[in-house]
């Protein structure tokens, strides 16, 4: 009798079960009050333990699962593998030398670069180029805005305003307090930054800074000092015989693409703009390709 009620006691403790039909047979024996022959007995009790050890090892085998399930999604439900991965590294967000710089899209600014740089529209009239540069840039066309409201028709029409610079939202509204040479005091343009940047290039907004300053090193341009971020790309007219061809490099100095525009000499943007433009460049690490194409032209025109 106590090991029936050993058996019975695992019964009703066992959380789930299927039992044999000699199993059904002796526990309906057991309810109706019935005599158990032993036989019956031993069988019942048999049938019992077999549920009961099967059961714990299920209840086991689900905890184990649960605690490997835990163990691989960490301690916060609501991180997972896919989160972690898709979260951009600080690096990638966050520039130390110029912490102006809206570093993602400067980065969308590089792959709309290199699109121009294949697509032949840089060897396109003059006043499409542009408008790829702008747009490949992260601005709007607004020729017919007034300055200070978005106007852009000035951008990469002059020797000064070449430098596409991405600077985030907190440094849009920066002043030059005088420490940008041959640059207005303040030079306000966080307005026009906003009305005239492409939201979907990212976080931050964009502008065709001026240039002036870039030669020394490190760089005391716009750019670089009243916003403290890098370009996303810089124009340089290349000095060969009718500075027709154009580059445009990284903060680096680094060659993302160039163009010689269909309408040139005379559709671009005046000769002595296109001369003073390198001359700002002259010397300095922004330099170095547009000597290497001129060099190249000459020798080739030579031979």
């Amino acid at each position: 009798m106590r090991l029936l009620r050993i058996a019975t006691t695992a019964l009703l403790t066992a959380s789930s079960y299927s039992p044999s039909s000699a199993f059904v047979s002796s526990a309906s024996a057991l309810s109706s009050g019935r005599h158990i022959s032993k036989p019956s007995s031993i069988l019942f009790l048999s049938s019992a333990l077999f549920i009961h050890s099967t059961n714990r090892g299920k209840r086991s085998t689900t905890t184990t699962a649960a605690a490997e399930n835990n163990d691989s999604v960490g301690e916060c439900n609501d991180t997972t593998i896919d989160d972690i991965s898709n979260t951009p590294l600080l690096s990638e967000m966050y520039d130390a030398q110029y912490p102006g710089t809206a570093v993602q899209r400067l980065r969308a600014v590089h792959e709309r670069v290199s699109i121009l740089a294949t697509d032949g529209t840089l060897d396109g009239p003059w006043e499409d180029v542009r408008r790829r540069l702008l747009w490949a840039g992260g601005l709007k066309d607004l020729p017919n805005s007034r300055p200070g409201q978005g106007y852009t028709g000035h951008s990469f029409n002059d020797w000064n305003h070449v430098d596409l610079t991405t600077m985030n939202d907190n440094t849009s509204d920066n002043l030059n307090d005088g420490s940008v040479k041959g640059i207005a005091v303040g030079n306000q343009l966080g307005p026009g930054i906003r009305i005239a940047s492409i939201p979907e290039l990212g976080p931050g907004g964009s502008w065709s800074t001026c240039a002036m300053g870039c030669n020394s090193d490190p760089p005391s341009d716009v750019a670089h000092v009243q916003f403290r971020s890098r370009v996303a790309f810089k124009l340089v007219w290349v000095p060969n015989d009718d500075y027709d061809t154009f580059v445009l490099l990284d903060d680096d100095g680094e060659l993302l693409a160039k163009g010689k525009p269909s309408d040139g000499p005379k559709g671009l943007p005046r000769r002595r703009e296109r001369e003073m433009n390198y001359h700002i460049m002259k010397g300095s690490k922004y330099s170095i390709v547009a000597d290497r194409l001129a060099a190249l032209n000459s020798t080739q025109s030579t031979d």
